[in-house]
């Protein structure tokens, strides 16, 4: 029997965050969709009375939180392609059949593109502070540093579920650009969700987004719309179910 193994999961990590490092181009691309919605949102509304925005918070102050939630998003999709490659150059056959769990490999990959996500984010995060962002205080960067890891878990673990349904990169693109989007535009990542019909305030509810941006505000700007240990506790459910998921459904996966 197979058994978790702390090494190999570094071994996946520790490749996957190298991988990553040594790509610029992936860095470049993770950053330029999400910079774009930053500064052409927070310049084109900037001055626009937008029905929810809490008294006292600018949109930028309002826009950032969002917009790194997002490239946590895109950070899943690229964990999810990231299995699709290894597919394609043999490398997922390989540690298929290593002397490890797939509960290990999945832990591993989760851990890697976990990291990758959150370096994304926190790049959004700088580069957003030359724009005028300003945080409610420095001792909050730990509690945001939580909502990050739990975001990343979140949607890596959603990602590895469903690259372990394709075996093509074509069609998982396909899927996850119609899966991003309206969870982004559903999360209250650029808008509140307070202002939306109630039709879909109730859709923007059952979205884990919607909880990580939230708790992101909360920590950064010191504004939310749900107390904080609500956001707290979507999150960490929101991340065991989509882990277990990730491995239930990589279980099945043939070493092909």
């Amino acid at each position: 029997m197979k058994l978790v193994a702390p090494l190999g999961i570094y071994g996946l990590w520790l490749r996957d965050v190298k991988r990553f490092l040594r790509t610029p181009s992936q860095i470049v691309g993770s950053l330029v969709f999400p910079l774009l919605f930053l500064v052409f949102l927070s310049f084109g509304f900037g001055g626009a009375a937008i029905p929810g925005l809490p008294e006292g918070i600018d949109y930028l102050q309002y826009l950032v939180p969002g917009i790194m939630g997002f490239t946590m998003l895109l950070g899943a999709s690229f964990a999810g392609l990231a299995i699709l490659s290894d597919q394609d150059v043999g490398f997922l056959k390989e540690i298929l059949v290593a002397p490890v769990s797939r509960t290990s490999i999945v832990l591993g990959r989760i851990a890697g593109g976990s990291t990758t996500a959150i370096v994304q984010a926190v790049l959004v995060f700088l580069l957003s502070i030359p724009l005028g962002f300003e945080i409610a205080g420095w001792l909050s960067i730990p509690l945001a540093a939580v909502f990050l890891a739990l975001i990343a878990i979140t949607f890596v673990g959603f990602g590895i579920a469903l690259a372990s349904q394709f075996s093509d990169s074509e069609g998982f693109s396909l899927i996850v650009q119609f899966i991003v989007f309206p969870l982004f535009f559903l999360s209250g990542a650029i808008y509140p969700i307070e202002g939306l019909p109630t039709v879909v305030q109730y859709l923007a509810l059952v979205n884990p987004l919607t909880y990580g941006v939230d708790g992101l505000r909360a920590a950064l700007v010191g504004s939310s719309s749900f107390p904080l240990v609500v956001d707290l506790g979507a999150l960490v459910i929101s991340s065991i179910v989509m882990v277990a998921l990730g491995a239930y459904l990589f279980e099945r996966v043939e070493a092909v």
